[in-house]
């Protein structure tokens, strides 16, 4: 286990909204040039965010084995690669028991009907969180280091010679998809020699009868209008809780978001279910105290000090009520849901789709044409049966072979009648 020396800060600087403080208490300069040049090329704070949690973890190798980062050499990158593939995860303390001694934290118990790390949800069949870290996250860590390195490199910082995370060996004197036919897509090649190969898993729904079940668990007009609206608008989690109480227009029964790439302004058009959820939470809102007005936030915390409902506190309420049926689902799943509704609407362009939900790119709809894991257990289900059912009852044996009339009548020139 790395040793937990250094941390990702957190600032209200809007110019520096994160910085990684080494043991003794100081910025580290290089990742702090890093993340200036990020911000500039007007990368969001949340993608600060991402990118620290992976230096840290890198630097806390650095440190754990006294190396400087502008020395580090591709063995190095290598083992520590190697250590991502091998080492648990490290484990989340409480926010109670943070800054305690090991010894003195209690073993937390199980809770009924938990399933073990990495083992499949008998509800949903998506695997639960492992121990081990998933090739995504040794993807997206690889990236974050080639592209930091890089950066760097050209401006010839500190002592640093070669970049630890280099491109493949069969990509380092080319560039990708040289040679390729225009007439053909883009392909993804892999550009580190250490990054992974990350599997392409179609995206999961819920499904109609499921997410009624859900719904039915909820305990507030907040969280069911929460919902409704994901599901009807296709938006991201983030993205709806960025609206404000004039975005909401029942009239044109549109929402206004902002977006999360582009942090653009958008209307979506949503279900008429949704906007009659909302008015019951804000009537319900309102007379309990929750601030009023065109320019305050639409969702709310459900106790005081009245807050602005953020991401982690969605995400909890999701959660906990997707435990109760055994399930696993995310709230980004809601979004697939959302595409998959749309998508299985023939008179609904997939044009139309992809403004929706603010793809750059229609190709990226394919996915949600795929057969999904239940239609696929379904229809296989379907065929066995049909297998079953024909051996219970054989069809009738075959009448026995006899001259074609119309053969006949051609050989002898019509004279059989």
């Amino acid at each position: 286990m790395l040793p937990e020396i250094g941390r990702l800060e957190t600032t209200e600087d809007e110019w520096e909204p994160y910085r990684l403080i080494d043991p003794e208490g100081q910025r580290v300069e290089p990742v702090a040039t890093y993340f200036k040049d990020l911000l500039a090329a007007d990368s969001p704070a949340t993608t600060l965010y991402s990118y620290g949690n992976d230096l840290l973890r890198w630097w806390r190798f650095l440190w754990a084995e006294g190396l400087e980062w502008d020395r580090a050499l591709r063995e190095d990158a290598r083992d520590f690669t190697l250590w991502m593939q091998l080492a648990d995860k490290p484990a989340r303390v409480h926010w109670r028991h943070r800054g305690k001694d090991l010894a003195e934290i209690p073993t937390p118990m199980p809770r009924a009907g938990r399933l073990a790390p990495g083992t499949p949800n008998p509800v949903t069949g998506k695997l639960s969180i492992g121990k081990k870290y998933a090739p995504t996250t040794r993807a997206h860590f690889e990236s974050v280091l080639r592209t930091f390195y890089d950066f760097h490199l050209d401006l010839s910082s500190g002592q640093l010679l070669v970049n630890p995370f280099p491109l493949d060996r069969t990509r380092r004197n080319g560039r990708p998809n040289a040679h390729r036919n225009p007439a053909d897509g883009v392909k993804r090649e892999r550009a580190g020699r250490y990054r992974p190969t990350v599997p392409k898993r179609i995206p999961r729904r819920i499904p109609d009868d499921k997410y009624t079940e859900v719904f039915a668990g909820l305990r507030s007009h907040r969280d069911r209008a929460l919902l409704a609206f994901w599901v009807a608008s296709g938006a991201r989690a983030s993205e709806l809780l960025s609206s404000t109480q004039r975005d909401a227009l029942p009239g044109q029964q549109v929402i206004g978001v902002i977006r999360k790439g582009t942090r653009d302004y958008q209307q979506l058009p949503a279900s008429p279910d949704a906007f009659v959820w909302l008015r019951l939470y804000q009537e319900e809102a309102w007379r309990k105290g929750v601030p009023r007005g065109r320019n305050q936030p639409l969702w709310w915390t459900l106790r005081r000090p009245w807050r602005p409902l953020n991401y982690h506190a969605a995400r909890a309420m999701f959660t906990r009520t997707v435990e109760l049926l055994g399930a696993n689902w995310t709230l980004h799943d809601l979004r697939h849901t959302a595409t998959y509704r749309m998508a299985e609407d023939p008179e609904m362009s997939l044009v139309y789709v992809q403004h929706i939900l603010g793809h750059k790119d229609q190709s990226t709809l394919q996915k949600y044409l795929r057969p999904t894991r239940d239609e696929v257990i379904s229809a296989g289900l379907a065929h066995h049966a049909r297998q079953e059912a024909r051996k219970a009852t054989p069809p009738p044996a075959p009448p026995a072979p006899a001259y074609n009339e119309d053969s006949l009548s051609t050989l002898f020139g019509g004279l059989v009648v």
